[in-house]
């Protein structure tokens, strides 16, 4: 492959490929000639700055650190209304490039394609390496990372035939064959109606094992029971999730359900629910916390997920117990409940179902849970507000002193985890939340009982506003972040207080937000209490989720946090082996740091260009928009292939 060359100095508007910024018809161009007349003055100030002549400007003044080497530059003024401000749009097309070559090119370290056997290849889920581990309690099913040494270092490739997903709502309902070539599931769960096969496309029917008449009918028969509508439940996990129908149909509701599945015998049920647009995430309840704070969904969901509640002291309640919010539900479907009519097709003995549902039944009472409802197929438990009437009963039962919202690589303890302490039994630990939408723009009681280190209500607010101002940016540098259902899933690798998230809520896209684990705040409750979802990472490591699923990517300040950490060409290879072929990035950083993250870049044939902060271009953070090129595995490879090779 020709890799693209480096420009031997940093242009805020340098473009691989040469792509030109567009005209506005209310715009006139520059004239080169006073171009640069205005750039040679420039330089000469920035010579005297950098001598510390100017004693206004401090030395360091990133229009030192840029050397004075003529631009070429198209840019255009805006002269609509009498202004003067500048207006400049990229124009990021993915390129279809040649993806055979690797080595060194004009000083630029290129990238090669993955083998084929990689093109599924989930690092720290890997099926191989789990198998060195522990079957028992599922531990084998884990996060297992690769050390340094076996870490890849080539693209993943896309499967032949790879197509741009549907938009939202038409992705829930399908998806190509191509991108997620597994038959699998069509077979196993027929009769359920999880999935079938039609033509060169998936249709997901909605149906589930417990719920027989499809999802939605089954969300309306929860809501029967509970209140789905009135904005009090915002936040759900669907704990064992299938290909989280159940979480794609309560988006009409306003309800935004994080869905995980272990990679398993169900072969990619979780690439299927990110393929539909739906938060998804491998993972499995075993010997580690959930990576999510306490106190974090309203409302918790099992349909015959086949995790053993009864099982182990009761472990797996508590930690659902843990990630509950005060007053939450709990929800089961599926055996032991409705047992006496089921046990036959269960296959199953009265007595062992009959002694299973005791059992959880007994969970929950330590836990202070009260059983909210039981109808037909479906049951129901409520935690309790506080922890004031039940405190000294189960004080025995209760973790010892601990940080709750730890949970990256924590191991699970059997015992409950207390919740912030009330004065009378009416309120509500931790705080009272608004209810959806006011929720996301009120501010979180973490904030305001003064929890979060360094956060204060101010600076929420204006955290919101700046984030607000930064969104609308981006948009205007590039239009297609302007287009409805251009994009579905979005990532922000650095969340802090999920202000990204929070600008972009009046568009059809949902945001994955990450606090890494080596963050100094861990901010994920304030996400969690905005009605937002999101999960603990460390980007040192590859994150829990098929290559392919996120269809933009915003990294605020990531390569300045993991520097000394870990390798930028490691984190940069995760991020593309996540990124679907022509999904954008957004990289924030100083200067410096992007100039490296752009070669890099480069070598991963992404078309990038670096661009001015919103506040001008004298910041010395600077931002790097690049787009994925389109590129699969050869036909030859792979398009006879009915199923993708396991390894």
């Amino acid at each position: 492959m020709a890799g693209p060359k480096t420009p031997p100095y940093y242009s805020p508007t340098y473009k691989k490929n040469g792509a030109n910024f567009p005209s506005s018809p209310h715009s006139i161009r520059i004239n080169v000639y006073t171009l640069a007349i205005t750039f040679t003055v420039l330089c000469s100030i920035a010579y005297f700055i950098g001598r510390g002549s100017i004693s206004t400007f401090p030395a360091s003044n990133v229009a030192a650190t840029i050397p004075c080497i003529p631009l070429k530059i198209t840019s255009t003024t805006d002269v609509s209304n009498n202004s003067s401000a500048s207006s400049t749009q990229v124009d990021f097309t993915a390129s279809h490039g040649d993806d055979e070559g690797e080595g060194v090119v004009d000083g630029v370290n290129v990238y090669p394609p993955c083998d084929i056997k990689y093109s599924e290849y989930t690092p720290c889920e890997d099926p191989h390496r789990s198998l060195k581990f522990k079957r028992d309690r599922l531990i084998y099913r884990e996060r297992h990372c690769p050390d340094k040494s076996q870490l890849l270092k080539c693209r993943v490739p896309a499967p032949y035939g790879y197509k741009k997903p549907f938009k939202w709502p038409k992705s829930r309902d399908l998806a190509w064959y191509a991108n997620v070539p597994h038959k699998e599931l069509t077979v196993e769960k027929a009769v359920q109606n999880w999935i079938r096969k039609e033509g060169d496309k998936f249709r997901f029917p909605g149906g589930g094992t417990m719920f027989p008449n499809g999802a939605d009918a089954y969300v309306d028969d929860i809501d029967k029971l509970i209140n789905l509508k009135d904005g009090s439940i915002r936040t759900a996990i669907d704990t064992g999730c299938g290909v989280a129908s159940w979480g794609a149909y309560l988006l009409s509701r306003d309800i935004l359900a994080m869905s995980f599945a272990p990679r398993d015998t169900h072969e990619a049920q979780v690439q299927f629910a990110l393929e539909r647009g739906v938060p998804a995430l491998i993972g499995v309840l075993a010997s580690k916390r959930l990576p999510y704070p306490s106190r974090a969904f309203d409302m918790a969901h099992c349909s015959r997920c086949l995790i053993p509640w009864n099982q182990y002291n009761g472990v797996y309640l508590m930690e659902v117990d843990r990630v509950l919010r005060p007053g939450g539900y709990w929800i089961l479907s599926g055996p032991p409940i409705r047992w006496r009519k089921y046990f036959k097709g269960w296959e199953r003995t009265r007595d062992d179902l009959n002694d299973e549902q005791t059992r959880i039944e007994e969970v929950a009472k330590k836990l202070c849970w009260k059983k909210f409802v039981e109808k037909d197929d479906i049951a129901i438990w409520q935690k309790p507000y506080n922890h004031y009437q039940c405190k000294e009963e189960k004080k025995k039962s209760m973790c010892p002193a601990q940080d709750p919202d730890r949970a990256w690589y924590t191991e699970l303890e059997t015992c409950i985890t207390p919740m912030p302490e009330v004065s009378t039994d009416e309120d509500v630990a931790g705080g009272q939340l608004e209810k959806w939408p006011k929720r996301l723009h009120a501010i979180p009681p973490r904030i305001s009982s003064g929890t979060v280190n360094g956060v204060t209500a101010e600076s929420f607010e204006k955290d919101s506003q700046l984030w607000k101002k930064r969104v609308g940016y981006y948009k205007s540098v590039d239009h297609k972040l302007n287009q409805p259902g251009r994009y579905r899933n979005l990532l922000d690798m650095n969340a802090h207080l999920g202000g990204f998230a929070a600008a972009w809520v009046n568009d059809p896209v949902w945001v994955m937000n990450i606090v890494p684990a080596e963050a100094e705040v861990n901010t994920l409750g304030v996400i969690y209490e905005r009605g937002l979802v999101g999960t603990y990472q460390s980007w040192c490591e590859a994150m829990s989720t098929y290559p392919r699923t996120y269809d933009l990517l915003h990294a605020d300040s990531i390569f300045t946090m993991y520097n000394d950490r870990c390798e930028m060409e490691d984190i940069l290879l995760e991020m593309d082996r996540i990124l679907r072929p022509e999904g954008n990035v957004i990289i924030r950083e100083d200067v410096d740091i992007l100039v490296e993250v752009k070669k890099i870049a480069d070598g991963l044939n992404w078309n990038s260009q670096i661009m001015d902060h919103e506040d001008g271009p004298m910041e010395r953070e600077k931002l790097l928009f690049a787009v994925k090129s389109y590129w699969t595995t050869p036909k030859t490879q792979d398009s006879k292939n009915t199923t993708r090779p396991r390894f």
